[in-house]
């Protein structure tokens, strides 16, 4: 099967991983005179479109969120990747505290995959090199390699996590293969911390991911509620042991997205009421 102007002077694969790859949009033509100005502007400060593009072979399925497809060429088709009730009640379980898909499709054959666009930048993480496994914050897994296994990690002190308003549980990523990650940070604006036998403390949920052997805890700043008010800080997510943690400098915030909106709303308003008299 050849597919012609996968590529283009708009359009171009950005990071390659294996079978995975990304496709940004650097200039988006399929606008209207309602919303060009928007994504105009949009492009100039790097707010496009990408999507993610995985090669299936034999040897390669692909393990992604529900509802994420957007086409498919060649043999390609779906599976549940449910291995009976026992496995479907688990996947329920995981999906529930994850705040992820209860039942994300396997991908099988050989063709392409491509996945719906998203204005969020697509990371991609090679699993195997984390060692024991690679924990993601809630809500960026996109799509996986079919080798990839997937768990869930709870928060040592779960106290303290309800109290810091955090979630109890995380997704955890483990063995072999390629995971695509949405961000709302680009990834070579990321600081990556190098733990061996240490600690380190974040105010708020700056980490993106972290290796799943640290231990992860919420505690307050200091030992002492004086302390705490003196500091100006009260509770801040705890990082122990010999890993990585991959950390966004500013809080990740979806906000970005919803002004995407607004600012296209407000273009299509002005482009109306210019062109309409």
């Amino acid at each position: 099967m050849n597919i012609r102007n996968f590529e283009n002077e708009g359009r171009k694969f950005v990071s390659n991983m294996g079978n995975f790859h990304v496709l940004e949009y650097i200039k988006d033509s399929s606008v209207s005179p309602a919303n060009a100005t928007a994504e105009y502007f949009m492009g100039k400060m790097g707010v496009r479109r990408r999507q993610v593009v995985i090669e299936l072979d034999e040897n390669n399925s692909a393990i992604v969120q529900a509802g994420a497809m957007q086409w498919m060429a060649g043999d390609v088709r779906a599976t549940s990747g449910i291995k009976g009730v026992g496995d479907l009640f688990g996947k329920m379980v995981k999906g529930a505290v994850t705040k992820e898909s209860a039942v994300k499709p396997e991908y099988v054959g050989n063709g392409w995959l491509v996945l719906e666009p998203t204005y969020k930048y697509i990371i991609l993480v090679d699993v195997g090199s984390w060692g024991s496994g690679i924990t993601i914050e809630d809500g960026m897994f996109y799509a996986c390699s079919g080798t990839v296994k997937n768990s869930v990690v709870a928060r040592k002190n779960l106290s303290s996590a309800a109290l810091g308003g955090e979630g109890f549980f995380n997704l955890s990523l483990s063995g072999s293969g390629i995971a695509a990650l949405e961000s709302n940070v680009p990834y070579d604006e990321m600081i990556e911390v190098e733990l061996n036998n240490e600690t380190l403390k974040i105010d708020g949920n700056l980490a993106v991911c972290w290796s799943s052997n640290l231990e992860f805890t919420v505690e307050k700043s200091t030992k002492t509620l004086l302390g705490s008010a003196v500091s100006g800080e009260g509770l801040v997510n705890v990082y122990r042991g010999t890993g990585r943690v991959l950390m966004s400098p500013v809080a990740p915030t979806n906000s970005l997205y919803a002004a995407t909106n607004t600012v296209a709303a407000k273009a299509a308003a002005v482009t109306s009421n210019t062109f309409g008299h």
